[in-house]
């Protein structure tokens, strides 16, 4: 609508048809089932990544105050502190914990949104995209985590901590899975909107 806009007269733009709607109105009206439909999967979306994102945020919460192995009851510091696989830990809760709270922000951001038309043509797109790559990153984060306290844990056992590592991969597949076709939708979506205001600015794709 946009595009169109910038090569249309100004005159036509606020020339009435005959139930005295404006070619915007018009629009608008025509469109209001679409843009419902599309307010609703974009609030159910940003629900769901909502619930997921403080899940993990509550997880890795309570990851960073229960260390692997515990403390030090003379010292108070975590006994595996100073080896490698600890600082993996730590560096991926964290990591986690801020990319799950970051998600849950921008999701909270889209629920509280009054869904303006304009913004389902780039910027809930990108938001959304955003959201959904920070959630990604927070669980990859948190199986992250998990293979580090394992591998402290399991120290001398092998077998067991390879498969228990192994295992711990399939979240992250079954995500991947899930989601992908929202990932196709959106980055879809974006890219064709860019390339069309693109061309209607430059002239090219």
């Amino acid at each position: 609508m946009q595009a169109v806009e910038k090569f249309v007269p100004l005159l036509y733009k606020k020339a009435k048809n005959a139930d005295g709607l404006k070619p915007r109105e018009l629009f608008t009206k025509n469109h209001e089932k679409l843009l419902n439909e599309a307010r609703q999967w974009v609030k159910e979306t940003a629900n769901s990544f909502t619930i997921v994102g403080t899940l993990i945020m509550t997880i890795m919460f309570a990851a960073a105050f229960t260390v692997p192995g515990g403390n030090d009851q003379n010292k108070g510091i975590p006994i595996f502190l100073g080896q490698n696989a600890f600082s993996v830990f730590i560096i991926a809760d964290v990591l986690s914990l801020v990319t799950s709270s970051s998600a849950v922000l921008i999701f909270i951001g889209i629920l509280t949104s009054c869904y303006p038309e304009e913004e389902f043509r780039k910027t809930l797109p990108k938001t959304l995209l955003t959201g959904i790559y920070t959630i990604f990153i927070s669980l990859a984060c948190m199986i992250c985590a998990v293979c580090a306290a394992l591998s402290l844990m399991l120290k001398g056992y092998n077998s067991i901590m390879v498969t228990s590592i192994a295992v711990l991969t399939l979240p992250i597949l079954v995500f991947s899975y899930t989601t992908s076709r929202r990932f196709k939708v959106l980055t879809l979506h974006y890219n064709i909107s860019r390339k069309i205001f693109q061309f209607y600015k430059t002239g090219e794709f």
